[in-house]
């Protein structure tokens, strides 16, 4: 079965395409695609999550044909902890479009 192994980059994309066989898990296809040996850093299930088409999943979870394995990095900050850092410090966070639109009237 055809599977695609991926790990972005703040920089650049890594992809990489493989041939295996039916009951390959998503840690198999990691291991199988060179990455941990090219990035010696990544550590797939542990600080590095493991996903399917941006599902996460278990490094044991079985692929199917033509699945997209991403290798994800780690979150540099907190999202919660840099919006109480923010509120702490007055600052206010930029809102989305929805919540902008949402406060108008239908008349404006």
């Amino acid at each position: 079965m055809k599977i695609e192994v991926i790990y972005a980059l703040p920089d650049r994309q890594e992809l990489v395409t493989l041939d295996l066989p039916d009951g390959s898990t998503a840690q198999q296809a990691v291991e199988a695609s060179g990455l941990l040996q090219k990035y010696p850093d990544i550590e797939p299930g542990g600080r590095n999550k493991l996903g399917v088409f941006s599902k996460l999943v278990k490094a044991d979870a079985l692929l199917r044909d033509r699945d997209r394995v991403e290798i994800y990095r780690p979150l540099i900050a907190d999202p919660k902890e840099v919006r109480r850092q923010k509120a702490a410090e007055g600052k206010v966070m930029k809102r989305g479009a929805a919540e902008l639109n949402a406060g108008e009237s239908p008349d404006a």
